[in-house]
């Protein structure tokens, strides 16, 4: 094993132990966005992950019950939605997913968590199916999804979040994207205020390694593996 798998390797470590950190309470006691950063990052294993994703569905619902406009519990029943496409490949929750954030982007487009999310979905189903079959079969594109993906880091303010995300994304898919290395560089100096920020911000710093090294092989790899529920991915 070389030494730049045993670095990625660490990194997977140390990203998994400080996600489990930030969201110790237990499950009853979270909000639907701790029990999806748990699910996301630090579950072990997909059907812990999975019994998780949907325990934040079921709060997102329950909230908008109570308050059909809670844009908290829109956001987290959309992102609940798309990783429990992630983990099951169920279409159908792929493509409410899609709508849901369109929904709340067109609602506000300066949302940049939304946005974001839009993003990264877009981007996660051209990797997952293919450009021409991530298209045709959930509507995925390339195109939309970097380019919400750029508008997000640019709503977002000084948070290790948006460049973080972006730069994991692009990076996942090229390696060798200009961008991607600059959005890694300024989450690694980002503002962090909420636990996300924080995984985000010690995935752009492991991930500098093999990125100043131009080990493009290894920083794929590791982009992937950074990602929500990337540690589960078999073709890393």
């Amino acid at each position: 094993m070389s030494s730049m798998q045993v670095g990625g390797r660490l990194a997977i470590a140390i990203l998994v132990g400080t996600a489990a950190g930030m969201v110790a309470p237990p499950v009853q006691a979270q909000s639907a966005r701790e029990i999806l950063t748990q699910a996301s990052f630090a579950d072990s294993d997909e059907v812990s992950a999975l019994r998780r994703v949907t325990s934040a569905y079921n709060a997102a619902q329950a909230a908008l019950r109570r308050s059909p406009d809670d844009h908290e519990a829109l956001l987290m029943r959309a992102t609940a939605l798309g990783y429990r496409a992630k983990l099951t490949g169920n279409r159908s929750d792929a493509v409410s997913a899609r709508r849901q954030f369109e929904a709340l982007v067109a609602q506000n487009p300066r949302d940049a968590e939304a946005t974001l999310a839009l993003g990264a979905w877009h981007i996660g189903g051209v990797k997952k199916l293919g450009a021409i079959m991530g298209r045709a079969a959930i509507g995925a594109q390339r195109g939309v999804g970097l380019s919400a993906l750029d508008r997000a880091v640019a709503l977002g303010g000084d948070r290790a979040l948006f460049p973080g995300l972006a730069a994991l994304l692009r990076l996942e898919v090229d390696p060798r994207d200009p961008r991607g290395r600059t959005l890694v560089e300024a989450a690694a100096r980002a503002g962090v205020s909420s636990p996300i920020d924080r995984i985000m911000q010690h995935a752009a710093v492991a991930i500098l390694t093999p990125l100043r090294a131009g080990d493009t092989q290894a920083t794929r790899r590791l982009a992937s593996q950074l990602l929500p529920f990337g540690r589960f991915d078999d073709d890393n």
